[in-house]
């Protein structure tokens, strides 16, 4: 029920008098009201509330403020604006405001740089970009870091010496680095639109070298210790890669597990078989010791696998085996200063962007005994709602195996794929 305090309370403060009168020309419609003047000039309000008789259609005490509250007056009408204030800070959108459709970038004007990893680069590959001059000199500087002539190997090989993981490592980034030099000349928007790139293994070193994070010296110095490190591992035991296609029903992990037991009662001490790299859904490359692997390739059928293949390493690549390389590449890992990214960078071991510089250190040690992830990364880069166009893709430097992979995770992406 309306009491005499609500409506002195209502008629106070900075109600003009043509709001008074409307209020109480509502309230006369359920109250018998009657209003003076005291002698300080305040408005005095008597208020008789009469009961409804039986049958009255008069409204409720409920209704009537429901309906004095609808009919109250507001300041939309009002002219001048001067007065008001906004509850929100200067320059942050109002939530009508934020309904007014903006400009969005076209997905095709921006890019996306693929390098690729070991095992891609074969003898004389690299002749097609030493026509640029930028190319050329990046050669001449690798020289001088490595110590030994980096291009004369790429160029005459023998292809079974640049196959070793102490050379290949090295070519595969100073490679890709010159193939984009032909990317800056045919297309040169590449740079200032590129949103993101990702590295297959080594590959991530070129994928950081180019985000502007590291330098080509210090990642030139950074993929020899590694390809060192990574051989010397290699060499502790017999180990490999293998390449695998899966059926819908295979039992991928209990045949590791059966080829682990198997190689132990061969005589091999810690057996170690494992995925190495996750490639896309139907395929795998496991890694491991070779009477593990050897197990594989002959009970295969048995576990739903088809399509086997060795990789063209001789290491255990992204498994514990690479234990022993960590100490040598942690140890230069730790001179080298990173700098902000200019464009995302994916990680391999964790399946998505790094989030800061200062995991580098951290995530560039892990890669090298950590599987890759390179099917999640993919999925993480190209993610989109229905209907919206992807970005153009460059697979550098791959001789168009990365993107080969990208159409088997992801067909639409692919079609804006352009090999250099």
């Amino acid at each position: 029920m309306l009491t005499r305090t609500m409506l002195q309370r209502a008629l106070s403060g900075g109600t003009t008098g043509c709001s008074s009168r409307l209020f109480l020309r509502q309230v006369n419609k359920f109250s018998d009201v009657s209003a003076t003047k005291n002698e300080r000039g305040e408005l005095n309000v008597n208020v008789s509330q009469n009961e409804p008789a039986a049958g009255d259609d008069t409204p409720s005490s409920e209704e009537n403020v429901s309906y004095l509250l609808k009919e109250a007056a507001t300041y939309s009408d009002a002219k001048d604006t001067n007065w008001a204030t906004s509850p929100y800070p200067a320059g942050v959108p109002t939530p009508d405001e934020k309904d007014v459709t903006k400009p969005k970038i076209d997905p095709l004007d921006t890019s996306i740089v693929l390098f690729p990893g070991q095992g891609t680069i074969k003898v004389g590959g690299v002749h097609k970009y030493l026509r640029f001059p930028r190319a050329k000199q990046l050669f001449e500087f690798a020289n001088e870091i490595l110590g030994y002539n980096l291009l004369k190997l790429c160029l005459n090989g023998p292809q079974e010496k640049l196959n070793q993981t102490r050379f290949n490592q090295p070519a595969t980034v100073v490679s890709s680095l010159a193939a984009l030099e032909q990317l800056r000349e045919e297309r040169p928007r590449v740079f200032e639109t590129c949103k993101a790139v990702a590295g297959y293994s080594v590959g991530e070193l070129t994928a950081l070298i180019f985000s502007g994070a590291l330098s080509f010296e210090d990642g030139i110095k950074l993929v020899s210790v590694r390809g060192a490190s990574m051989q010397y591992a290699s060499d502790l035991s017999s180990q490999g890669m293998l390449s695998v296609h899966l059926t819908p029903q295979a039992t991928i992990f209990q045949a590791c597990k059966d080829a682990e037991k198997w190689a132990q009662d061969c005589g091999v001490e810690m057996p170690v078989c494992q995925v190495a790299i996750y490639l896309y859904t139907q395929s795998k490359i496991l890694a491991g010791n070779t009477e593990a692997l050897e197990y594989i390739e002959k009970n295969a059928e048995k576990y739903g696998i088809y399509k086997l293949s060795r990789l063209p390493v001789s290491g255990a690549f992204h498994t514990k085996l690479m234990e022993p390389a960590l100490k040598s590449f942690g140890k230069i890992l730790h001179t080298i200063q990173f700098d902000d990214f200019r464009c995302k960078v994916y990680s391999n071991c964790k399946g998505h962007e790094y989030s800061n510089k200062a995991l580098i250190r951290n995530y560039l040690k892990k890669q090298i005994v950590s599987p890759v992830k390179w099917e999640q990364n993919m999925q993480m880069l190209y993610c989109r709602p229905e209907g919206t166009a992807y970005p153009r893709t460059f697979d550098v430097g791959s001789g168009g195996r990365m993107s080969t992979i990208l159409k088997l995770i992801n067909a639409k992406a692919q079609q804006h794929c352009t090999v250099v």
